[in-house]
C-alpha cells in the first residue's frame, strides 16, 4: 500500500461487494482512506454506512472485492449494539480498551491510573465504579470515547457517535477527535449531521448502496449529490443478486491532489 506524510495509508477499498446473505448493502466501491484523514460517511438510513465500518474493521467478509488494511484500527459501533444491562462498571468498559496489551481477563489493576486518565480526559473523573446501566446517553458514550483512547490505534472507526447525545458531550467528543486529528490519527465516522460534517469533517464519502462522490466536503455535499443519493436509495431493490459485472452507473474514481487522494465525482 502507498505512503503518505503521515504513513503507509491504512485501508484501500478494491472493487468492494458487502453485504449479508449473499444480498449485497454496498457495491462496487473503490478508493483509498488515507493515514491522517478526517473522513465522514454520510448518506440515506439503510445507504450502507455502518456496514461498510463493519467491513473495514472486519467483521463481516466481503462479497466481492477485498479491503487491504495496515495497522491496527478502534471501532466504535452504534451505542444501540451493545448491552448494557451487563454488569459491567465504567472501569471494565473502558478497560477493555487495554486488553490488547493486557490480554483479555487479565486483570486491569496495573492499568488502573491509565484508565482514570483516560476517564478523566472525557469528563468521567470519579465513575470508575458506577455500572454502565445508570450512565446516561451521553455518559456511556463518553466512556465509549475513553475506551478507544486506550486501545491508542492509528485510526479509529465511529458508527454514529453522537446520535441521541447532548450537545455539551457532542462538542466535547469532537474536541477529541479534533486531538487525535492532530495527532496524524486516521478518524472515519458514520454521521447524520450534514451541518456538523461541512464544520469539522474536511473529507466526505456520500453513500447510497453506492459511491455517489468521495473527496473534499464542499464538493461532495453538493445538492445534485444529495439528491441522487436520495433517489438511488429510494429506488433500491432489497432483493437484489450480487452484481458480478462491472457498473454502468455510480461514481468513478479520480486522483484528487497532490497526494493521490482517490475520490469519486458523478459519472455524468
Amino acid at each position: 500500500m502507498s505512503a503518505g506524510p503521515h504513513g503507509p495509508d491504512p485501508i484501500r477499498l478494491v472493487g468492494l461487494t458487502l453485504g449479508y446473505d449473499r444480498h449485497p448493502a454496498i457495491h462496487h466501491l473503490d478508493g483509498t482512506v488515507r493515514a491522517g484523514d478526517l473522513l465522514a460517511l454520510v448518506g440515506p438510513n439503510g445507504a450502507g454506512k455502518s456496514t461498510l465500518l463493519k467491513g473495514m474493521v472486519g467483521e463481516i467478509p466481503c462479497l466481492d472485492g477485498r479491503i487491504e488494511r495496515s495497522g491496527a484500527i478502534a471501532y466504535m459501533p452504534q451505542a444501540d449494539e451493545i448491552d448494557r444491562s451487563f454488569p459491567l462498571s465504567v472501569l471494565d468498559l473502558a478497560g477493555m480498551g487495554r486488553w490488547r496489551r493486557a490480554g483479555a481477563w487479565r486483570s486491569l489493576t496495573r492499568h488502573r491510573d491509565s484508565i482514570g486518565v483516560a476517564l478523566a480526559t472525557v469528563g468521567l473523573d470519579g465513575f470508575e465504579e458506577r455500572p454502565i446501566g445508570t450512565l446516561s446517553g451521553g455518559q456511556f458514550r463518553r466512556a465509549l470515547f475513553a475506551r478507544l483512547i486506550l486501545q491508542d490505534c492509528p485510526v479509529i472507526l465511529l458508527d454514529e457517535p453522537f446520535t441521541g447525545i447532548d450537545a455539551r458531550t457532542v462538542e466535547d467528543l469532537l474536541a477529541l477527535i479534533r486531538t487525535w486529528h492532530e495527532e496524524g490519527r486516521t478518524v472515519v465516522a458514520a454521521l447524520h449531521d450534514l451541518a456538523q460534517v461541512r464544520a469539522h469533517f474536511p473529507a466526505t464519502l456520500l453513500l447510497a448502496r453506492e459511491p455517489i462522490a468521495w473527496g473534499p466536503t464542499t464538493r461532495v455535499l453538493t445538492a445534485e449529490n444529495l439528491a441522487r443519493a436520495r433517489n438511488l436509495s429510494e429506488a433500491w431493490d432489497e432483493g437484489a443478486p450480487v452484481c458480478a459485472g462491472p457498473r454502468v452507473s455510480g461514481a468513478r474514481a479520480h486522483d484528487h491532489g497532490a497526494h493521490g487522494h482517490h475520490h469519486h465525482e458523478d459519472a455524468a
